[in-house]
């Protein structure tokens, strides 16, 4: 039987369908609006885990075929790192035109610095909000995640150098890691530490699934059918028993299923990889439409499709005047 091309997926279509998951919740807890709330149902959570699976699969295989490890940094870092800066800065001087600040008030405030200052090392946490801005509330909530992605990076070389793949232990290796990335996870978990579980060691049990499956990929594509209905069987056991035990390993497969199935997809990402700019730019977005009162004033539903496009433009406009040229 002749193995599916590695290189033959619908990554590019599977990130946006993810972020516009993201963007649709996001929408519905930001917009304020009573008719968008039923957009808050969308599987905002899941999506972000998804895209910590393709994480783990993508930059596993970046690595394994960077000539160096100086390199494969230089490819990571160029991805993410420009794009990342260009949101931060760009909010801090764009968003002084909806603060309740005068321009000289918002300018002279040291929180924007701190904004900068924090943002810049990818530490949201220590000043997610600028002056009089959105109601002194997180500008863009949606970036927590890469710092997340950055430790990511940073992980794969050292979990190579561990555990690569002439190492005949590798798989039990990784899936011990996993395993003790749930323990941290239902540990601050059950405290209800939410967003603590939710940091690298806990997020490290989405990732690794998208490791093993790059390692073992012609097992994965020989028995992808099997081990998706497995998957969609088993995914509801942690929700039933309240801990989380097979349902990141069971999204994991879920989610490289769907990248190596319908390949009538193959070719989405051939006008562009705009998914990034599309993740990064919605949250501040949306909460500037609130903000100037779009979706109270006017019929919500349609300024949830004029934001949308708004989202789209701009994450195109991203991915060809700015991503494109660092790459």
């Amino acid at each position: 039987m002749q193995m599916q091309d590695i290189t033959k997926n619908n990554f590019d279509f599977l990130r946006v369908l993810l972020a516009f998951i993201v963007f649709v919740g996001h929408l519905g807890a930001l917009s304020a609006s009573q008719e968008l709330k039923i957009f808050e149902h969308s599987p905002v959570e899941i999506a972000v885990f998804g895209f910590f699976v393709v994480s783990g699969f993508l930059i596993a295989r970046s690595y394994d075929r960077s000539s160096s490890l100086k390199s494969y940094l230089k490819k990571r870092i160029k991805r993410i790192v420009p794009a990342y800066l260009l949101v931060v800065f760009l909010c801090a001087i764009l968003l002084s035109l909806v603060s309740t600040y005068s321009f000289a008030d918002y300018f002279s405030n040291t929180q924007v610095y701190k904004y900068l200052f924090w943002n810049s090392l990818f530490l949201n946490f220590k000043a997610p909000w600028l002056p009089g801005v959105f109601g002194n509330q997180a500008v863009n909530g949606a970036l927590w995640t890469l710092k997340i992605e950055m430790c990511y990076y940073f992980s794969v070389p050292l979990l190579f150098l561990l555990f690569g793949k002439n190492n005949k232990y590798r798989n039990i290796s990784l899936i011990i890691i996993y395993f003790l990335s749930l323990i941290y996870f239902n540990y601050f978990e059950s405290l209800g530490k939410i967003s603590l579980a939710k940091q690298l060691p806990g997020t490290m049990s989405f990732f690794i699934p998208g490791m093993l499956i790059y390692f073992n990929f012609d097992k994965f594509i020989k028995h992808k059918n099997l081990l998706f209905i497995i998957a969609v069987l088993t995914v509801w056991i942690d929700l039933i028993t309240g801990i989380t035990l097979f349902s990141p390993m069971m999204i994991g497969i879920i989610t490289l299923y769907i990248a190596y199935s319908f390949k009538f997809l193959n070719n989405f990402g051939k006008y562009g990889d705009f998914t990034y700019g599309i993740y990064i730019f919605h949250f501040p977005i949306i909460r500037t439409f609130t903000t100037l009162g779009l979706f109270k004033d006017y019929n919500p539903y349609l300024m949830a499709f004029a934001c949308m496009l708004v989202v789209i433009a701009v994450g195109i406009s991203s991915w060809h005047f700015y991503e494109k040229k660092f790459l």
